[in-house]
């Protein structure tokens, strides 16, 4: 669009989730907030442009507002309060103005599912040498909130967690985000990894066993903490601290998350352990010995009753080897649940999810 210099002209950078047209209102329209003829032109999602017509007579100076459509959907500050008029005495040329927060539309129903992002289609993982699709669930309000930074929580096998899911089932995490986010309670992003296939035990065990071969689980999370936190951190509004990154999964991707606790207590202060599958080595328990109670944190083990003949009692013994390292302190934070006809199905860790969540992530 061609701008005349000696006239006077507005580019508006905004929210570009925000789909409501944008309007400008001031002292040159007896401040009417969605009359037609002063709605900004969109250049791109985000970007909105308006030129003053040569014949409209400006006073000078000339004060305005912006508006998505009335007074009850006007510009904000960055606090959520209503932004001062603004002032142009120069009434010539290309004025830039950006706007952070928008009243929101009082009869637009609110749509508290998660955003959904995919960081990349072939993210690399140089630990591995290969490369995987990597997901970003964001908070509802995201975009709209763009002075709030939010803890992170990184999940194994995101074929599974949301969508469509697989063939193997569907844990429904964004269904439950949803349900919280109307509690106020879903204000943290979540980082899904997807599984390697029939790497995936190989992947994420971090143990060598004499039947799966060698464990490349360390890798693994290193790749998490050495390459993906850090491009995560940079790209979104994060807190980086350790008692805002969290790890999560079930299975061999449950063990995982047990050797994250173990092994990288200055990265991750949230765990999520689901049906961890401590069968493959002894030495998580030799592990958990070495357990040092330096840091806050907080741990939440699930253990389903019909998931093997061996799983609870795996499950009490590791969790009592975690209590007795705590020395009684209540910095380290342990919560358990136990379902005696629990099994081992994405289908049961759905359920448990929500639940496990909100404790990790209570304010």
């Amino acid at each position: 669009m061609q701008i005349d210099v000696e006239t006077l002209s507005i580019e508006l950078t905004t929210i570009p989730s925000d789909k409501r047209p944008v309007f400008i209102t001031g002292n040159f329209c007896k401040w009417l907030p969605d009359l037609e003829e002063f709605r900004m032109t969109m250049i791109n999602p985000g970007e909105y442009q308006y030129q003053f017509p040569d014949d409209l007579e400006l006073p000078n100076p000339l004060e305005y507002k912006y508006t998505r459509g009335g007074w009850d959907q006007v510009e904000l500050d960055q606090f959520g309060k209503p932004y001062g008029n603004r002032v142009i005495t120069k009434l010539e040329g290309v004025v830039q103005d950006n706007v952070i927060r928008w009243q929101k539309d009082p009869f637009k129903k609110v749509d508290y599912t998660p955003i959904v992002e995919i960081l990349s289609e072939t993210f690399k993982i140089p630990q591995l040498d290969r490369a995987r699709r990597i997901h970003v669930l964001l908070p509802h309000d995201y975009h709209d909130r763009p002075d709030q930074r939010y803890p992170v929580h990184y999940m194994t096998d995101a074929q599974n967690l949301f969508g469509e899911g697989s063939e193997y089932g569907n844990w429904k995490i964004d269904m439950s985000l949803t349900k919280l986010a109307k509690e106020g309670k879903a204000n943290v992003i979540i980082v899904a990894i997807e599984h390697g296939g029939e790497d995936r035990i190989q992947e994420l065990s971090p143990y060598d066993n004499p039947k799966l071969g060698k464990g490349l689980g360390a890798l693994f999370l290193r790749f998490i903490t050495d390459t993906l936190k850090p491009h995560v951190d940079a790209k979104y509004r994060t807190k980086t601290d350790r008692l805002n990154t969290g790890i999560g999964g079930s299975s061999v991707g449950g063990l995982l998350s047990v050797y994250a606790a173990l092994m990288f207590p200055h990265v991750f202060g949230k765990l999520m352990i689901f049906s961890p599958s401590l069968w493959i080595s002894q030495r998580v328990y030799f592990d958990a010995i070495h357990f040092f109670e330096p840091f806050e944190s907080r741990i939440y083990l699930y253990a389903g009753g019909k998931e093997g003949a061996n799983m609870i009692a795996n499950f009490k013994k590791f969790h009592e080897t975690l209590e007795n390292q705590r020395f009684g302190y209540d910095r380290v934070k342990i919560q358990t649940s136990i379902d005696p006809i629990g099994e081992h199905s994405e289908k049961q860790w759905s359920r448990e999810f929500p639940i496990a969540f909100n404790w990790l992530y209570a304010e």
